[in-house]
């Protein structure tokens, strides 16, 4: 099997690695970089459990080979969270109960995190159609869509910079 060198920052850190080039992106994020946060659960792009970040793009990482993404920026579930706080979309996950078995999280988180950089207030309509490519088999999505609306809210607050005097 022929091999490949491949470049890619991870969640900020550059990554250096020999890679088959028919491996797929999903097992070097967890087989070679043991972030285990990325799930696969179809290898058919139909559930979305293993959506990641792309160059600023989501993508399912069970249809894309490592190779493919060399040279680019990935960023994983393990890289939303910031300086040991969560982001607000993983708040309200927590808060409004957007998960039960938790195994479609990650994928759901990363497709809300790309929707609200995009769109930081968006209907609910606008969540569902965004989150229409990640199945959840758990929660019936109105939680999840709370959880959203709650992320949104949240990150729409203004700072305490922003807030005249």
């Amino acid at each position: 099997m022929s091999q490949h060198k491949i470049t890619v920052t991870v969640n900020g850190q550059a990554v250096t690695q020999e890679v088959e080039s028919r491996l797929l992106l999903v097992h070097f994020i967890r087989e070679n970089l043991d972030l285990t946060g990325t799930h696969i659960g179809c290898d058919t792009t139909s559930c979305g459990a293993c959506t990641i970040s792309l160059n600023g793009r989501t993508v399912k990482s069970c249809t894309v080979f490592a190779v493919q993404a060399n040279g680019g920026e990935i960023e994983t579930i393990e890289g939303v969270a910031q300086g040991g706080q969560l982001h607000p979309l993983q708040e309200g996950f927590w808060e409004k109960h957007g998960l039960q078995c938790g195994y479609c999280t990650p994928g759901m988180i990363m497709s809300a995190k790309h929707l609200l950089a995009h769109n930081p207030d968006p209907s609910e309509m606008e969540i569902r159609q965004a989150i229409s490519g990640n199945l959840c088999r758990c929660t019936g999505y109105n939680k999840i869509v709370e959880a959203i609306q709650y992320a949104a809210a949240k990150l729409n607050q203004p700072t305490p910079e922003e807030v005249p005097a």
